[in-house]
């Protein structure tokens, strides 16, 4: 028994080639967050915090003057940020705060307001 558990280590070693390939890493993670957004979770990093987590919920509407995101707080209170046509992504719906878009990925954007960071799916390859 003693001789299996000294292998684990080993075979799990030899499985990987000793290096993760980042390229594969960033895509799962990518394709990861789709999903979720798809499921009504994106990741977000609130209140100024370093590391993004999946507790913000997401909601799409439609309404006169296009379509609408509501990205829901897990501590209470929302935000609503209006998809645009112009190639900005989107832009904040309400409040005094503007929204900042960068694009951090293939198919990923990330959206500030304030001290709060939120990352959405998107088209990024401008098509």
């Amino acid at each position: 028994m003693r001789s299996l558990a000294a292998l684990a280590p080993a075979m799990l070693l030899v499985g990987c080639d000793g290096a993760p390939d980042n390229g594969a890493l960033a895509e799962a993670e990518a394709r990861g967050s789709r999903e979720a957004a798809a499921n009504g979770r994106i990741d977000c990093a609130l209140e100024g915090a370093k590391l993004f987590d999946r507790t913000c919920t997401i909601e799409e509407m439609s309404g006169t003057d296009g379509t609408i995101l509501i990205v829901g707080k897990p501590n209470v209170g929302y935000r609503r940020l209006q998809i645009t046509t112009d190639g900005r992504g989107v832009v904040a719906a309400d409040g005094s705060q503007p929204a900042t878009v960068a694009i951090v990925g293939d198919g990923m954007i990330e959206v500030a307001i304030g001290a709060d960071r939120y990352r959405l799916p998107a088209n990024t390859g401008g098509t």
